[in-house]
Parts: C-alpha cells; sequence; structure tokens
C-alpha cells in the first residue's frame, strides 16, 4: 500500500509533457515545443498491450507504442515493478495507469514528454490540489506477456471453462506456467508435471509417447486447448515449442470433458497472437549430442491490429545415453487472429510435426532363481547389465501429424459470450521393432521376435460449442455455462507380427539387425475402428453471500463404437455424470474447499459370457481441502485430501474363464501439498509433497490373486523442490541460479502380489543464467544441469517372466542455451 499525491487539475489539463533528465537505456533526449493543434493527437485514444513488468521496460514499450518521450535519473526506477496496461487509453491514462502504485509521478515539461520523479507530499503546481488519498494496487497477471517471470497464476479457465479465480473454484488445479518451463528448459512434458503433486510420469512406449499417471491412474490421452488428443502407441511426444502454460486438473472430469480417466487431466496451452510485436530465438545444446534451435514471432499484420500472427518453429536432433538410439524431430505451428469486431474474434491454428526415432523398450530381463509352492519368486532381481545397453535393434518410428483448429468467439455484451472450436487431427505413423521376449534357461540369451506397423492412421474429429452467461437472482450471482460437443476418432492399423526368432546374449550383445518379415502371420495387428462421442452439459457456478460459492453441474454422454472391418457395431453405452463443489473464502487469503465428482471412462472392448460389451468403466471422488494466496496471488498453495474410487474393471469370469466381468475394483487415497510463487523479491520456489495409497479392492482372477495390494509403478511418497534466485543488486542484476530436488519411495514393480518393486532415489538438478540488455535486445545465456550427482535409478518399468522393462533415469546431462529475445 502506498501514499500519493495526485497531481493537481490543472496539471492534467496541460497535457505536454517532456523529458530533461537522460536514461542510460535511452539516452538524452531532446525537448520540442507542442505545435498548434497537438493537444487533439494527445488527447486521442489507442490500444496499449504493455505487460506487467520491470518499469524500465515498461516505459520503453510505453515510448515506442505512444511516441512520447520519458526520461528520469538513473536509479529512480530501480527495483519497480509497472502495472499492465492492456486497453484503449490516451497516453495520458495509459501512463497514469503504468505508474499506479509505484511511488513515482510524472511532470509536464512539454508538448508530449515528461520527467519522472518521486510523489512529493503536496504539489503546488496549481491553484487547485487534491488532498492525498491512499490506494492499493491491484495485481494484473498477463498469461500471455513472453516477459512475464511469476511462477504463479490466479486464474484459470481449464477447470470450469469459465474464467474464474483459482482461489474461488472448488477443485484441485494446478497451473505450470511459461516461467518455470524457461527455466527448466522444458523440451519434454514429463519435465514440466513433475512439480505438481500427484503426478509422476512413465516411459510408454519406450518413450515416445507421453504416459502421465494422476493420482495413481494412468492417462495415456492429453488435452490441448481443451480439445482431447488420445495416444495409441509410439505416437511421439508433445513438442513444448508453442507451450504457454501447462495445466493439471485433479481428479475426475468427466462432467465437462466426457470420457477420461479418473485421477485427472492434462491440458497444453498453446502461446496466441500478441498485438505488439515479440521476438525470439533460442539455440540449445547438451550431451548426447542434443541440438535444437526454436523461433517465436508474433505481432500485427496489419496497422489496425485487426489481423495478428504467430509463429513458433523448432528444430531437435540429439542422440541418448542409450546404444544405437537417436531423434530427429521438426515442429511448425503457425496462428492467425482475426479481430473481426471488438465483439467477435477468429483464431486458426496449424501444427506440424514430423518425428524420425528409435523405438527403445529399455528391456532389462528380470533373473528368479525359482518359485516356491505358493508361487512367489525365489531372490527375484534385475539383470547387471549397464544402463547404456539396447537389447533391440535400430528400431525406426517414423511419425507425421497435422493439426488444423478453428475457434470462433462472440459476445455479445458484457455478460454473454458464445464459442465455437473445431480441431482436426490426423496422425501417420510406421513403426518396425525387435520386441523383447523371455529369457532362456541359460539366463543369458533372450528370445525376441519382430513387429511392424506397416500403415497406422489415428484421426480425430472435435467440436464444441459453449455459451457462458453472466447474471443475478436476488443476491445470487451466476456464472452459467451450456454447452455440447463431439468427438469422433477414427483408428486403422495394418501390421505383422512375425515368427522369425532371434536372441540376443543381454551380456555380450552382437547386432546383426532386423531380419527379414514373414507377411504371412499378419492378423493380431491388424483394426480398423470408428468412434463416436456425443455429449451436452450445463454447469452453474453461484457466488453467494459471504463469500460463498457453489458450484454444480451434470453431462450426458453417448458413445458408440463401429468395427468397420467387420461391418458391426460393437460397443454402445450412455451415462449422466454429475458433479458438485462448494468453497468457502472466510478471508481473502484463504479457502476451504470440498467438491464430490462422478466419472466415466474407458469403454471396455471385452466380451462377456453372452457376447456382449462390458459397461464403461466408473469412478466417484470425494475431496477436501484449503487454498492460500499472498502477495496479490503472487505466493499461492493448495492442500487437498481425497479418496478415488474406480469401478467396473474387467476381469476374469470365474464361470467362463475365457470371458470377462465388469466386476474389478481399485481405490486411491491420499494428501497432497502444492506451494509456488514469490516468497521475496526475485526469490521463487515450487515444493510439493503428496502421500498416495493405492489398492485393488476387487479382482476375480485366481491365478493372479491382487486383492489388498497396491498399483504397478505408483510411489507411495513423492516430493520436489524447485527453488530459483534473480540477483536485485545492480552489481549482480541478470544472474538467476536455481536448484531442484526430486524425491520417489519405492515403486511396485509386478502387476501381481509378488514381492518386487523399483528401489526409490532423490535426483538434483542445477540452473545458472545470466541476461544482458543489447540495445533493445535481451540475451540469456543458460545452463542447466540433471542427475548432478550422476545417480543410476529406475524412472519407470514393470516386470514378469515373459517380459520386463527397466527405464533408465537419465544419467548427469548437461543442457545450455542462448536466447535472444526483441
Amino acid at each position: 500500500m502506498y501514499r500519493l499525491q495526485p497531481i493537481a487539475p490543472g496539471a492534467l489539463r496541460k497535457l505536454a509533457i517532456a523529458i530533461a533528465l537522460t536514461l542510460p537505456a535511452i539516452g538524452p533526449l531532446p525537448a520540442y515545443a507542442a505545435e498548434a493543434g497537438q493537444a487533439d493527437s494527445l488527447n486521442a485514444t489507442q490500444h496499449f498491450n504493455i505487460p506487467a513488468q520491470a518499469l524500465t521496460d515498461a516505459l520503453n514499450a510505453f515510448i515506442a507504442a505512444s511516441d512520447w518521450q520519458v526520461g528520469f535519473p538513473a536509479g529512480l526506477a530501480k527495483d519497480t515493478r509497472s502495472n499492465a496496461v492492456v486497453g484503449t487509453y490516451t497516453p495520458e491514462q495509459a501512463l497514469d495507469k503504468l505508474l499506479h502504485g509505484t511511488g513515482l509521478s510524472y511532470r509536464l515539461t512539454g508538448g508530449n514528454s515528461v520527467t519522472l520523479e518521486l510523489a512529493p507530499d503536496s504539489r503546488a503546481t496549481d491553484t487547485t490540489t487534491l488532498s492525498a488519498v491512499t490506494v492499493t494496487g491491484q495485481r494484473r497477471y498477463d498469461p500471455n506477456d513472453p516477459y512475464n517471470r511469476d511462477y504463479s497464476v490466479p486464474n484459470t479457465s481449464f477447470a470450469t471453462k469459465t474464467d474464474t479465480p483459482i482461489m474461488e473454484t472448488p477443485l484441485n488445479v494446478q497451473v505450470i506456467p511459461k516461467a518455470v518451463l524457461d527455466d527448466n528448459q522444458a523440451i519434454k512434458l514429463d519435465q514440466a508435471v513433475k512439480y505438481v503433486s500427484g503426478v509422476t510420469t512413465g516411459q510408454a512406449a519406450g518413450g515416445l509417447t507421453d504416459q502421465v499417471t494422476i493420482r495413481g491412474f494412468y492417462n495415456y490421452n492429453l488435452f490441448r486447448n481443451g480439445f482431447r488428443i488420445d495416444a495409441s502407441g509410439p505416437e511421439g511426444t508433445r513438442n513444448m515449442a508453442n507451450v504457454q502454460s501447462v495445466e493439471v486438473l485433479k481428479g475426475p472430469a468427466a462432467m465437462l470433458y466426457g470420457r477420461v480417466e479418473p485421477g485427472g487431466m492434462l491440458n497444453i496451452v498453446t502461446k496466441k497472437p500478441l498485438d505488439t510485436a515479440y521476438y525470439a530465438f533460442q539455440q540449445q545444446f547438451g550431451s548426447y549430442d542434443l541440438f535444437r534451435s526454436s523461433l517465436d514471432a508474433t505481432g500485427p499484420v496489419t496497422d489496425h491490429k485487426d489481423l495478428l500472427y504467430r509463429m513458433n518453429l523448432a528444430f531437435e536432433k540429439s542422440g541418448s545415453f542409450r546404444e544405437n538410439v537417436d531423434y530427429d524431430k521438426l515442429f511448425v505451428a503457425p496462428v492467425l487472429q482475426w479481430n473481426i469486431s471488438p465483439a467477435t474474434t477468429a483464431l486458426l491454428e496449424l501444427e506440424y510435426r514430423k518425428e524420425n526415432n528409435v523405438y527403445d523398450l529399455h528391456a532389462r530381463p528380470l533373473i528368479i532363481d525359482g518359485t516356491r509352492a505358493d508361487g512367489s519368486w525365489i531372490n527375484p532381481r534385475l539383470a547387471d547389465i549397464p544402463r547404456e545397453r539396447n537389447l533391440m535393434e535400430d528400431n525406426r518410428n517414423h511419425v507425421e501429424d497435422k493439426l488444423i483448429g478453428l475457434n470462433l468467439t462472440h459476445k455479445f455484451n458484457d455478460d454473454w459470450v458464445l464459442t465455437e472450436q473445431l480441431n482436426i487431427q490426423l496422425l501417420d505413423r510406421d513403426r518396425l521393432v525387435m520386441l523383447p521376449g523371455t529369457l532362456q534357461a541359460d539366463q543369458r540369451t533372450l528370445n525376441r521376435r519382430i513387429l511392424t506397423s506397416d500403415f497406422f492412421t489415428n484421426d480425430s474429429y472435435f467440436t464444441t460449442t459453449n455459451l457462458t452467461g453472466h447474471f443475478d437472482t436476488g443476491f445470487l450471482k451466476h456464472t452459467l455455462l451450456i454447452g455440447g460437443d463431439y468427438y469422433l476418432q477414427d483408428i486403422n492399423s495394418v501390421g505383422y507380427s512375425s515368427t522369425v526368432a532371434s536372441t540376443i546374449d543381454i551380456y555380450n550383445p552382437i547386432h546383426t539387425g532386423n531380419p527379414p518379415i514373414d507377411p504371412t502371420t499378419r492378423a493380431s495387428q491388424s483394426f480398423h475402428t470408428q468412434t463416436d462421442f456425443y455429449g451436452i452439459y450445463l454447469q452453474d457456478q453461484i457466488k453467494l453471500p459471504y463469500n460463498v460459492h457453489v458450484m454444480g453441474g451434470f453431462r450426458y454422454q453417448n458413445v458408440e463404437q463401429y468395427d468397420v472391418v467387420a461391418g458391426t457395431i460393437g460397443q454402445k453405452a450412455d451415462a449422466v455424470t454429475p458433479q458438485v463443489g462448494v468453497l468457502w473464502q472466510p478471508i481473502n487469503w484463504l479457502s476451504l474447499y470440498g467438491n464430490y465428482v462422478e466419472n466415466f471412462g474407458v469403454t471396455n472392448g471385452n466380451l462377456t459370457s453372452d457376447n456382449s460389451f462390458l459397461p464403461p468403466e466408473t469412478a466417484e471422488q470425494w475431496e477436501i481441502g484449503f487454498k492460500t494466496a499472498f502477495f496479490e496471488d503472487r505466493l499461492t498453495s493448495t492442500v487437498a485430501y481425497y479418496q478415488l474410487t474406480k469401478r467396473n474393471i474387467a476381469t476374469t469370469d470365474l464361470l467362463n474363464p475365457s470371458f470377462m466381468v465388469a466386476t474389478g475394483e481399485a481405490q486411491s487415497r491420499g494428501v497432497e501439498v502444492d506451494v509456488k510463487g514469490e516468497i521475496l523479491p526475485g526469490w521463487n520456489t515450487i515444493a510439493t509433497y503428496a502421500y498416495t495409497e493405492t489398492e485393488v479392492l476387487k479382482e476375480n482372477d485366481p491365478n493372479n490373486i491382487r486383492v489388498g495390494g497396491g498399483f504397478r509403478g505408483i510411489p507411495k511418497h513423492t516430493s520436489t523442490l524447485w527453488t530459483t534466485y534473480d540477483f536485485q543488486q545492480d552489481y549482480l542484476r541478470g544472474l538467476k541460479v536455481g536448484a531442484g530436488l526430486e524425491l520417489v519411495s519405492d515403486k511396485k514393480a509386478t502387476f501381481d502380489n509378488h514381492d518386487f518393486s523399483f528401489a526409490g532415489y532423490g535426483v538434483i538438478d542445477l540452473l545458472a543464467a545470466y541476461t544482458r540488455k543489447v540495445a533493445k535486445t535481451n540475451v540469456t545465456l543458460q545452463l542447466n544441469v540433471t542427475n548432478l550427482l550422476d545417480k543410476e535409478y529406475v524412472h519407470d518399468g514393470f516386470a514378469m517372466p515373459f517380459q520386463t522393462r527397466a527405464t533408465w533415469g537419465t544419467p548427469r546431462s548437461f543442457m545450455g542455451s542462448v536466447k535472444v529475445e526483441f
């Protein structure tokens, strides 16, 4: 809170500002007299888009946008942060808004120039002076500001599909903003989401697919700006070149998004066009021959700024600490935004991704000395082979992915908004893989076989319409959402599983390449399905007196799958899924919340004894918790307890073992803590902890009894800490250092109750960066070190007698970067 002396009304009417002092970044600015008629131009309004940032940088942006001149003594604006100025204002109004709450004022000295100075206790530049007033600065967070360094985000629209403060949302939603992604040089998704409690990542398809586990349940589908992206194999990982932030909504989210896994959802928010020019080029290089170049360019196409663009490009070529593994990745993402009118906006976005990767499953055989009478293993252990050893061949996986999106937004007025979104994704893939199999009796010869996917397509079409309105009924304030969506997924695969045998000595491997393919063994790898998902939903967020917020809604979902090869309709199911949440904010920095949510999950493809499909999986969750926000939402936290139960899981029919029944049941419950934000000026921190207890409640298979046991690959305890400091002293300004710690407890390695686990681990990361302004360009040099102590550990995997995978964590590695922004 600041004590300010307003400028006298007479001074406000002068509209003539001069600069007489010098600004080192700008140099001395000449004064000039106001010309006749200039007052009219000074009164003219224009659009400003100046994000909250260091005051010196904000003033430079104001000068460039307004053609006014601003000067001040060196050091006057040191350690001062500006307000954001976004909207249509006269230059003087914009400057007032920029300086509000900074403790600075300005002196009018000429036609369109000013001199900044400290706000005095009194001012007598005119016969009338207003009395002193007390004002409170309000944080204005701009998520699209490329220079935004905030670690905490106050609002999100992912959890509710409406722009709602997180402190008023009775759900657990966490956001990883661009500043965190930049500090970690996150070029893969798993580098970002490890800083969210209860979220772990796996190495599905040898790391060629983003596999995220939330609250104990695996999730193979992501969302991009609220649109579903389903993965069904080694289809590549999400490219981070155009990612603005990553959002994690914990718990079932079927009410708004349809068929999902109950643990939660992960949403990628992409960069949007800006109406002020911004350009950035980054060159990254690192261990294992990593070379990655990326470009980000945005700005107006037309003088009136009604047509905006953004272009993101990235090219990556890298090796691996694993033998015979390399990656080539190309990514192009243009976006065009047309501001048709003040009320209507159209956004056209494209993405093109092409990858040539090696498919490496991290095969590492399990060795056992025998089995006991009860079936348990005697002395189970992983084969003692180096972490860089690859027991597969040069298995090429080619991916080409194209995405087209069209978003239309129309504001009928300040209260009612209609949005229409269309998303089309066309993916093609082919691969050749030497699959590892069983270990022979000598416990050193590994059996292998060839698997191909000569033709694979995964095409999806997604459209959604949403009407959002704000209105009051008596003392109740409503935010109403009415929407519907349609999703079509078409998967077509033609492949071969060869009977050609191939072996390799795990202790003395000799790679001979892939043997010829026998095309006579087809069938099992060929299929063609089309799945339709229809849904309609309604949600009402109600604000009651005494800062009580109630959110409720429901969704009707219908799913139908069609077998194109057989020409028959397969699975058909529908469901109504409700959601309700209550939040009370007794004081502005504390929110207490609870929710009950039901889920509509995977449509089981298994058959019952009467040849009908199993019903879809369902789930329900109870959750309670509290949230805090300090320093204008710059430091936030969430603490939650949840209990999540998943039902209708496919399990063996004991009367007809060749068929399945939907009687399986599993539960996850735990405590999660997330703290993130700015503790002191320049000091940002993320701290998380999760206790996750999983249990199989019902299971029919007598040969694989799991009841009472936990889930495979889910650690009970996980914790992360990431902290950075931007030096505030003049002689160290621009220098940043940081460090991170990740702690993970033991993970169960088997799908049954065999007593074998992967050991827990701890990993330390480091950061050092230096930013210097050269003319109008920011140049940043950065170095990140991961796994500083070169810890050998298993990041993910599973153990079975006929196939075992143990994905090694990456050894100590370095990534350097040179980034130029202007």
